[in-house]
């Protein structure tokens, strides 16, 4: 007997949803609903722990020292030494 002509054609053919076939609303609405169900079993808030995450985001603010500028270029401080432009206090990266 003769064998079954194999597929030369490296690309495979898409799944039928990639290929667009078109699917009623209410088709879409009931795997959306089944979806949304679910993830809501699975979803649960722990509200209990609110205390130790507030502690973590904690961070002690440092004013700016004296031998620091704030560039009016890009706004972050910097070490005098970055200073290139006195005039218009820019760093050495934007001037």
């Amino acid at each position: 007997m003769a064998e079954p002509k194999k597929d030369t054609n490296p690309v495979a053919e898409p799944a039928e949803e990639e290929v667009g076939v078109e699917t009623s609303f209410e088709e879409l609405a009931k795997r959306a609903e089944t979806a949304d169900d679910s993830d809501e079993e699975e979803t649960v808030l722990d509200m209990t722990r609110g205390d130790d995450t507030a502690e973590a985001l904690i961070e002690k603010v440092v004013p700016i020292q004296s031998n620091e500028f704030t560039c009016r270029s890009c706004f972050l401080v910097k070490h005098r030494s970055q200073l290139a432009d006195s005039k218009r206090v820019y760093c050495v990266d934007c001037a």
